[in-house]
């Protein structure tokens, strides 16, 4: 309750602390199919660094850093909660989590790109992306800001396996 964990995550958690490897657990009811918890977890990991490469990529990173400069956010600041950046180009992060083997559905369920008649886009395009880590080192979800004063200015990751709103801030 501390640490205001469901039973799954609680369990997962004191595993992780131990060390012992658990089966994977996947959120959803039995016998319905889905995408698990960890596999969500693994692949917001990924998505966090593909992320943060990003901002510090020369050329495709440069908006991001100097928004993040004019609002005076120290590079200690950046590295220690992991701030990224979101190029404006339409799925480079989907094609990357495929490249790693990350299937569409997943990267859907996770929240982090979407499907048209074109293909897959990524939700997140020209923005600085702010991961939310949970209390076990987890990242969970993202928020990104918009860098001028187009809308929606904040996008957040909706509720998936790894992430509800209403429980986790």
């Amino acid at each position: 309750r501390m640490e205001n964990l469901d039973s799954v995550t609680a369990v997962e958690t004191l595993a992780k602390r131990a060390g012992i490897t658990l089966p994977d657990f996947d959120n959803n009811p039995i016998g319905q199919k889905g995408v698990s918890r960890s596999r969500i977890l693994e692949m917001n990991l990924e998505a966090a660094k593909y992320f943060r490469q990003m901002l510090f990529d020369e050329q495709l990173g440069a908006p991001g850093r100097q928004y993040l400069a004019d609002r005076k956010m120290s590079m200690a600041a950046i590295k220690r909660f992991g701030i990224g950046y979101a190029p404006e180009y339409g799925s480079m992060m989907s094609k990357h989590l495929r490249s790693l083997g990350f299937k569409d559905d997943e990267i859907q369920a996770g929240y982090l790109g979407g499907k048209n008649e074109r293909g897959m886009f990524d939700y997140y395009r020209a923005r600085v992306i702010f991961p939310i880590i949970d209390v076990s080192g987890n990242v969970i979800a993202f928020g990104g800001r918009v860098l001028d004063d187009s809308k929606p200015k904040y996008l957040n990751t909706s509720d998936t396996p790894a992430f509800k709103k209403s429980r986790m801030l």
